[in-house]
């Protein structure tokens, strides 16, 4: 399975690094960025292709990774799709335009395609899923990330966004890909509390559900990633066990 990836920031590192072996039947082979230099260097760490033209990486490829923004998933989603190559998305922001999300449903059943958004920095959305089969009266996600994750300069704690996931992903598009990950999982637009934390150093994502199962509670405390303190280290390992996933014989979890 040839595998390419758009965006080659701290995500796609972590992942190459993690899938130098090729034992897996996985071989991460193209490599686009709008800085060529970050694609040159990916490629020549994996052994793989800078490519200039997107163009080159679908048409060569089975599976397209998105590692880059929303921007980028509604730029090239359709495209890959429409080539018939499943899709990896990482900025799960994006689906929450219902819209495009329904695009990019209708676009790769037409053509054979799959699209795959991992669990990213959350734990947990297994559960959610089987619990959406019933009524999910209520989710909440409270997020509390030291100031360096969200670009702020502070001593205090301040709230910088309660509301919809809707909004929140607007608001912050590369720090809140968890709420679009729960709310797609609940099939509801799920309450957010943003809150920068200078007394917290790791990324904190507490996630509340209640429904027709009962009720659970779930704390994920995420080591930010050296190189992009706004990603998670879990986000980048969510995305290596689905690639892996793809070629394996025994799959657990829902």
């Amino acid at each position: 399975m040839i595998v390419g990836i758009i965006g080659c920031g701290a995500i796609a590192n972590i992942i190459v690094n993690n899938f130098l072996s090729k034992s897996d039947g996985i071989t991460i082979k193209y490599f686009y960025d709008h800085d060529i230099e970050k694609a040159e260097n990916l490629a020549t760490i994996a052994d793989g292709i800078a490519v200039l033209d997107i163009d080159n990486m679908i048409n060569n490829v089975d599976v397209v990774l998105e590692a880059a923004s929303p921007i980028s998933v509604e730029t090239y989603a359709l495209k890959t799709l429409s080539n018939g190559k499943d899709i990896i998305i990482m900025s799960v922001g994006a689906l929450m335009n219902n819209e495009l999300r329904e695009k990019m449903i209708e676009t790769a059943t037409k053509n054979n395609a799959k699209i795959f958004a991992p669990s990213g920095a959350i734990v947990g959305l297994d559960g959610i899923k089987a619990a959406s089969i019933g009524k999910i009266k209520k989710a909440t996600l409270t997020t509390h990330k030291p100031p360096k994750s969200l670009g702020k300069d502070t001593d205090e704690e301040e709230v910088l966004f309660e509301g919809k996931a809707s909004e929140a992903v607007k608001m912050f598009p590369v720090n809140i890909n968890v709420a679009a990950a729960l709310s797609i999982a609940c099939n509801m637009d799920v309450d957010v509390k943003i809150i920068v934390d200078p007394k917290v150093n790791k990324n904190v994502h507490e996630v509340d559900v209640e429904g027709d199962f009962g009720r659970f509670k779930t704390r994920t405390e995420n080591l930010p990633c050296e190189v992009n303190p706004k990603t998670s280290m879990l986000a980048a390992y969510s995305a290596i066990k689905l690639l892996k996933g793809l070629n394996e014989n025994f799959i657990m979890g829902t």
